[in-house]
């Protein structure tokens, strides 16, 4: 399933433009707090880290299925991915200096979302960003779908956004897109900030 998955998912952002306007966003306020590393966790095979890369930031990816890092390393050579998991990472606090979470927290039973947000936080020091992909539920409640991967959640972009905010960040700004031709769900992209610890 992971090689399938790779295979559709491969060239996905050529066809994209918001979604390649809300990264590049990313990036640059990033690049902006200083150099150090980003990390997109949850990074399947590789292909928006190595966008991240190709938008000039120190990026790295982390994944917890060992065939998805083989799949991204195969691919993506020159850069960095690491078996592990994004509510566990083996990272002092404040290591980091920007996180991606491109439809990976969509994986998470509900009830785990705010301990996976709580570990983001702790790795980024205040100012540094946290970018949110998901499947956007269209004034729903948070509702389970069948995923190409495993099962998935979509999420009402207001909640997700509030339990970031309850895990010490700051929302910077939020952008819907309709689906597309081919995509079932309107797509949801949260950009936030980590605020001050207390």
């Amino acid at each position: 399933m992971a090689v399938r998955y790779a295979d559709l998912v491969r060239n996905e952002l050529d066809a994209l433009p918001l979604d390649r306007a809300v990264l590049g966003a990313f990036a640059e306020l990033a690049r902006t707090t200083g150099p150090g590393p980003v990390a997109e966790l949850g990074c399947g095979p590789g292909r928006v880290t190595a966008h991240l890369w190709d938008l000039g930031l120190d990026v790295f990816g982390v994944d917890l299925s060992p065939v998805m890092i083989g799949i991204a390393r195969e691919t993506h050579s020159a850069l960095r991915f690491e078996v592990g998991s994004m509510g566990a990472l083996e990272l002092a606090d404040g290591t980091l200096r920007g996180i991606v979470s491109w439809y990976s927290v969509i994986h998470a039973l509900p009830r785990d979302i705010p301990s996976y947000f709580a570990e983001f936080r702790r790795v980024l020091a205040p100012g540094d960003h946290l970018l949110l992909g998901f499947f956007e539920s269209e004034g729903g409640p948070v509702t389970p779908f069948d995923h190409k991967v495993r099962s998935a959640y979509r999420w009402p972009i207001d909640d997700l956004a509030d339990l970031a905010v309850e895990a010490g960040f700051v929302e910077v700004g939020r952008m819907l897109r309709e689906s597309r031709d081919g995509e079932r769900f309107r797509r949801g992209h949260v950009l936030m900030t980590a605020g001050a610890t207390c």
